[in-house]
């Protein structure tokens, strides 16, 4: 095969991806074309602006993505209550195929014929990256340096940056003490003095959140409204779905809440432990839920609750731009058309607790569940209810003697 002639590089400007981006100009003698994401991870971007110039890039692509994340990933995801593995919040994983599209797109704009990212051969990301990357362009060249160079060492990165002058962070010349990925929607932490999953996390990997025993010893109370399944508002004020998702992370890393040590099976086979902290999301999809129970079909719910364990694996596993998710996807989108209204709900030392929901579309009847005298439910009608139900039960048993 022969080698690319210009390659659209993920590119964070750290320390793997910068030598990355040499690696490529050095070994297919081709030209790069840097894009770098502001996906909400807390950290200036535009210093690999610099350090792209000064590695000879002349085509630099840096983008706030983080409304669009949210809006178009973020949310359709959270109508769908997704949690993999009936924990995680995918936070990581759902910011893979926006990633992808945008390396696709400037691919396209800029005449490259290849794209590249710097996730390694052991983790899930290389996978969710390439099935974005070959969903969209199915003739794409994918070059994933990590399964084809002998780099793999944290002392042999770090001579191949000194030996072609590439600026190391000093904190990069140690051992970095755990492996860290973050965005708007959390942040996440793997590796090095988190590989032994007994030993728990020490109180230095967390960096969104207070401990929950350090909160306030008075819970904060937040209302949050929603409109056809998505988040529009809190405490009645109007935000963009990037600021609503902000503001959320605030509160919640002010409470203690969101924090997970998880020990979860990866796509390629093997298991890892992640500490995650997702304050803003973990308050959303007790929001949200609670505003479902409300307004959402009985039947509709456990149907959702019934496909939200395989839409999660799809995009755990890399499949946000398959048909199958994009069918599900419109399933949840229709279940969402009538969850609107407003949910009030405590903060406190860790925990989220749904405390009031109110809505023009509810399905709650107070004068059908009432314990009082009422007019519009006739208790005998349970009767025969019953015993239809009973039936095939009272048949079984009879057969069985």
């Amino acid at each position: 095969m022969s080698a690319p002639k210009k390659v659209v590089l993920a590119y964070s400007g750290g320390l793997d991806t910068s030598v990355i981006l040499k690696w490529l100009q050095q070994v297919y003698e081709c030209e790069v074309v840097t894009f770098t994401a502001d996906l909400g991870q807390g950290e200036e971007v535009e210093p690999a602006r610099r350090k792209a110039e000064m590695l000879g890039v002349r085509e630099i692509f840096i983008e706030d993505l983080r409304e669009e994340f949210v809006r178009d990933f973020v949310f359709p995801m959270f109508r769908a209550n997704a949690l993999y593995e009936g924990t995680y919040l995918l936070g990581t994983s759902i910011a893979r195929p926006l990633i992808a599209k945008r390396q696709i797109e400037i691919a396209a704009a800029t005449g490259a014929d290849a794209v590249a990212h710097g996730a390694t051969g052991k983790g899930n990301d290389q996978v969710r990256f390439e099935l974005g990357y070959y969903a969209l362009n199915p003739n794409i060249r994918v070059v994933a340096p990590w399964r084809e160079w002998d780099l793999n060492s944290r002392t042999k990165l770090i001579d191949f940056a000194e030996k072609h002058q590439i600026p190391i962070a000093k904190d990069k010349r140690g051992e970095a003490p755990f492996s860290v990925d973050a965005n708007l929607l959390h942040i996440s932490a793997e590796g090095k003095v988190l590989e032994d999953p007994w030993h728990e996390p020490e109180e230095f990997v967390y960096s969104r959140s207070v401990a929950p025993e350090q909160a306030p010893d008075q819970p904060t109370y937040v209302e949050i409204d929603f409109e056809r399944g998505d988040p529009t508002a809190i405490d009645g004020k109007k935000l963009s779905p990037a600021a609503l998702l902000t503001r959320l992370n605030e509160l919640g890393g002010a409470n203690g809440i969101g924090r997970l040590d998880l020990v979860e099976n990866r796509f390629v086979g093997m298991k890892s432990r992640g500490v995650y902290e997702t304050p803003g999301g973990t308050i959303l999809l007790a929001a949200h839920r609670g505003m479902e129970s409300l307004t959402l079909d009985r039947e509709a719910t456990h149907l959702k609750d019934e496909m939200m364990p395989r839409y999660a694996k799809l995009i755990y596993n890399g499949f946000w731009f398959a048909p199958e998710r994009e069918m599900l996807q419109a399933l949840i989108d229709k279940s969402q058309e009538r969850v609107t209204g407003r949910v009030r709900l405590k903060l406190f030392k860790g925990s989220v607790t749904v405390v009031g929901r109110q809505s023009p579309n509810s399905l709650y009847s107070e004068s059908h569940v009432t314990f009082e005298e009422d007019d519009v439910y006739d208790q005998r009608d349970a009767e025969g209810f019953i015993k239809l139900n009973a039936l095939r039960l009272r048949l079984a048993k009879a057969a069985r003697g």
